[in-house]
């Protein structure tokens, strides 16, 4: 049996060693650290990508605390069953872990932390997903921002604290439990053949997302502000996995940012205020959990959307053969890469629920499938956004036009032609990899012609206008 004072660190969304108060505050007590990770049954049941790519990142996460001379305890089941499991094997007297905020998550962990708290175990909890905790952002009289610029212009004055060092050693126990093989979870099974494909774009771990954010801030921030809504250019930060599964922290990204502004660099500005649209989303989700569910304003809720996931308009977003440039090539992106596209996520948002009349959980549960990068709060919320029914919504109005968004956007094509293999003589490699991305029951080829608009654009529009006037939006 290890030190009865040993802490279970467990690990979930917090992939990193550095700027991790809850393992930095294990490390420091000088009593041994076993890190955990559990595939409760809501982990489980995460989407295709997301599930295949916390596998990647618990890989990583592995080898460095293997660098360290520990290593990463699997193991699968009921999160408190499991958590108690351990503590009867290993003598543990505490168990740390970084607080999640999706509903689930926080049910969950108050009813562990309220069980083990009555066990005689130490049961805490620590921040770090966030750059403020949700009930801490208030306006003047003590409410919640339901608007993102009132928001900002309070977080953006606000100190946020310096990213802490990681632990330079982790004191182990005398004798380690066992662990489940990471292998043996096949994480990977659920993207079928499209993990190979994807895989080949991923870029895992913490050293990665130090390196991305590093290269970022010294040769793409300065021109972040107009190339990052030019899909043919490495113009964004490409941080949104990364932070996802907290292989960084939006601390050290803020502090980034903030040295960047100082230095001068001009799309340093806009590079914090995208970090506060992620804390708005959370924000938002913690006050308003009902985002991640149903329609955030209350007078959408009959708004007649078609909400048959199968409807044939549906399928052809899917498969990206809508016949419109911009929302295919997005969507390949995303089956080749496990990433969209900021702008296309917008378009192809757009053109689903306003176009093509389809609900938006339609095209969230569908991002919640296919995106690497998916987080909850940032899906519901860009979903919303771009549907009309959400907090601080596009107005019902705006129905982006996606050929003028193309002409825009992607002068050159270069996007377009980068991702629609149809019709080119010679289509590159990544427009082919496509169709050995997606499922083989689609019956998809290079060689097939390319598909006539599903909805015309004009045609869309007008459909989309006509029923906002007829519920008196």
């Amino acid at each position: 049996m290890s030190h009865p004072s040993a802490i279970l660190m467990w690990f979930r969304r917090d992939l990193r060693l550095s700027d991790h108060a809850a393992l930095c505050a294990a490390a420091q007590s000088g009593r041994p650290v076993i890190p955990v990770f559990i595939l409760d049954p809501p982990t489980d049941a995460l989407g295709a990508a997301p599930r295949f790519r916390l596998g990647l990142g618990l890989e990583r996460l592995a080898r460095a605390l293997g660098a360290r001379n520990s290593r990463l305890i699997l193991r699968r089941g009921d999160a408190l069953e499991v958590l108690q499991d351990l503590i009867r094997e290993t003598g543990a007297g505490a168990v740390y872990w970084s607080r999640l905020y999706d509903p689930d998550s926080v049910e969950r962990d108050t009813r562990i932390k309220a069980e083990l708290r009555a066990q005689g175990v130490r049961a805490q909890s620590f921040g770090g997903h966030l750059l403020f905790e949700p009930w801490t952002v208030q306006t003047g009289t003590g409410g919640y921002y339901k608007v993102f610029t009132p928001f900002w212009k309070t977080v953006k004055q606000r100190d946020v604290e310096p990213p802490l060092a990681g632990p330079s050693r982790l004191v182990t126990p005398v004798d380690w439990p066992g662990s489940d093989c990471l292998a043996g979870w096949r994480l990977e099974a659920r993207m079928n053949r499209g993990a190979q494909v994807v895989r080949g774009h991923a870029r895992p771990g913490e050293d990665a997302a130090i390196a991305r954010l590093d290269a970022f801030i010294a040769d793409g921030v300065d021109t972040y502000a107009e190339r990052r809504d030019i899909p043919g250019v490495d113009g964004t930060s490409g941080l949104s996995e990364y932070l996802s599964l907290g292989e960084i922290s939006p601390h050290r990204c803020w502090h980034a940012g903030l040295r960047a502004r100082h230095e001068g660099k001009p799309g340093a500005e806009t590079f914090l205020k995208e970090l506060a649209w992620r804390e708005f989303a959370y924000h938002l989700m913690h006050h308003t959990p009902h985002i991640l569910r149903t329609s955030w304003r209350e007078e959408w809720a009959a708004f007649p959307w078609d909400t048959d996931p199968d409807h044939p308009h549906a399928v052809a977003w899917k498969q990206g053969r809508t016949g419109i440039e911009f929302v295919d090539a997005a969507m390949r992106e995303m089956y080749v890469t496990g990433r969209m596209h900021n702008r296309g996520r917008m378009i192809a948002a757009s053109y689903l629920t306003k176009h093509l009349m389809c609900h938006w959980k339609t095209g969230m549960d569908w991002f919640a499938d296919c995106l690497t990068d998916w987080d909850p709060a940032s899906n519901a919320m860009g979903w919303q956004w771009a549907a009309g029914c959400g907090p601080d919504a596009s107005p019902y109005f705006r129905v982006f036009n996606p050929q003028t968004q193309l002409d825009r956007f992607d002068r050159d094509r270069s996007y377009a032609r980068r991702w629609i293999a149809e019709g080119q003589g010679s289509p590159n490699r990544d427009a082919l990899a496509y169709f050995d991305a997606v499922p083989c029951r689609w019956g998809l080829s290079a060689a097939d012609t390319y598909p006539r608009a599903v909805v015309a654009v004009d045609e869309g529009r007008k459909r989309a206008l006509s029923a906002y006037e007829n519920r008196g939006f």
